[in-house]
């Protein structure tokens, strides 16, 4: 036999609970997957874009480059 609001009352906040839950790891695996597109070679496709754009030079790419690839 139902006793009033107390039931309810405890339901809500079980179900509430839950959806929290839910909605917190949906945002983390949102996040967590973010990062983990980044790649070694980005700084090399960022050296690369800054080239193509024509704010290095090209003696600037090359001396850039060598430094990037002799850190692998």
């Amino acid at each position: 036999m139902m006793t009033g609001w107390g039931e309810f009352a405890l339901g809500g906040w079980i179900w509430m609970g839950v959806w929290i839950v839910a909605l917190v790891v949906m945002i983390w695996l949102i996040v967590a997957g973010g990062r983990e597109g980044s790649t070694s070679d980005e700084p090399l496709e960022i050296l690369r874009a800054r080239f193509a754009r024509g704010e290095i030079t090209h003696d600037e790419y090359l001396a850039a480059r060598q430094t990037l690839e002799g850190d692998r």
